[in-house]
């Protein structure tokens, strides 16, 4: 990879895609799991764990301000997991739980890595990018930012990974609104320009019904054609909407020199390698990380 510019949407989006990895793997990790279920979450599937983890944070907040922030997902899911979240377990406690798990999970997932200069170097740098980032209208990214830094440099590494993750998040919405896409319009459309397949998003629990009614809403747009497959005018808006993400999440970036870009996706790639090598992970994204834009580099 080339990073000229720490500004250029395309290099953003690139290390928006090394980082992730890093992020998700307290949703997937068995650690991640087992940490849950201590608490006392059903660990049958990851949506219990998800919802509390990610939305700790914010305190003991309810569904109206989490499925704001939870933009995908339908209000009947988050209605459904908020109900008994702090019940289950106070913010703080879940936030004590989402440490160790992540502490347990990199861990088990670098071995030896977690001890190297070169993860204490990487977890600098993504650190000063963090610290850089603005959270003026930034919710999640906020509620992150304002939590204490952890020491160990594996934490640290997962910790600016996070609120770099939520900042870009949080802009996403803005794009998203900006371009006049609902939730469940932007999954259709997500889904028309290959991100995934429509049954993998079906997780979110939109109805059907709500699914066509998204895809007649943006075919009368122009934006799908009749058949559901994306048309010009739909690739050229979900192209808008990513672009304009990735633009609104440069920011943290430039407290790095593009030299220090270049290095941090060096120091990167092998411990990314290692989580996604695991088969942790889902195999395919439906966040649209494997997707190409005509306007990266």
């Amino acid at each position: 990879m080339t990073y000229t510019d720490t500004h250029r949407p395309g290099t953003v989006r690139q290390l928006w895609q090394l980082l992730e990895p890093v992020h998700a793997v307290v949703y997937f990790a068995p650690e991640a799991y087992e940490e849950a279920g201590a608490l006392g979450y059903a660990t049958d599937d990851r949506w219990p764990m998800y919802f509390a983890y990610r939305a700790a944070p914010l305190g003991p907040a309810g569904a109206g301000l989490v499925g704001s922030l939870f933009y995908s997902l339908s209000p009947r899911m988050v209605d459904h997991y908020l109900a008994r979240s702090w019940h289950t377990a106070e913010p703080a406690r879940v936030l004590e739980a989402r440490a160790v798990a992540v502490d347990r999970s990199l861990h088990a997932l670098l071995g030896e890595r977690t001890a190297s200069p070169d993860l204490a170097e990487a977890a600098d740098l993504v650190r000063r990018a963090a610290e850089a980032a603005g959270t003026g209208g930034r919710p999640l990214a906020a509620a992150n930012a304002a939590l204490p830094w952890p020491t160990a440099p594996h934490a640290v590494l997962w910790h600016a990974a996070t609120i770099l993750r939520e900042h870009r998040g949080d802009g996403h919405l803005v794009a998203l609104q900006a371009h006049h896409l609902d939730p469940v319009e932007s999954l259709v459309l997500q889904s028309a320009v290959g991100a995934a397949p429509a049954q993998w998003f079906e997780s979110r629990c939109w109805s059907a019904d709500e699914w066509d009614a998204a895809r007649e809403r943006l075919a009368s747009r122009g934006l799908l054609a009749e058949d559901g497959a994306v048309t010009e005018a739909g690739l050229a808006l979900r192209t808008a909407v990513e672009k304009l993400t990735d633009e609104l999440a440069s920011e943290p970036w430039s407290a790095l020199t593009p030299q220090d870009v270049a290095r941090l996706a060096d120091l990167l790639l092998p411990p990314v390698l290692d989580i996604v090598g695991a088969g942790l992970l889902p195999t395919r994204s439906t966040l649209g990380i494997g997707v190409k834009y005509d306007y990266e580099d």
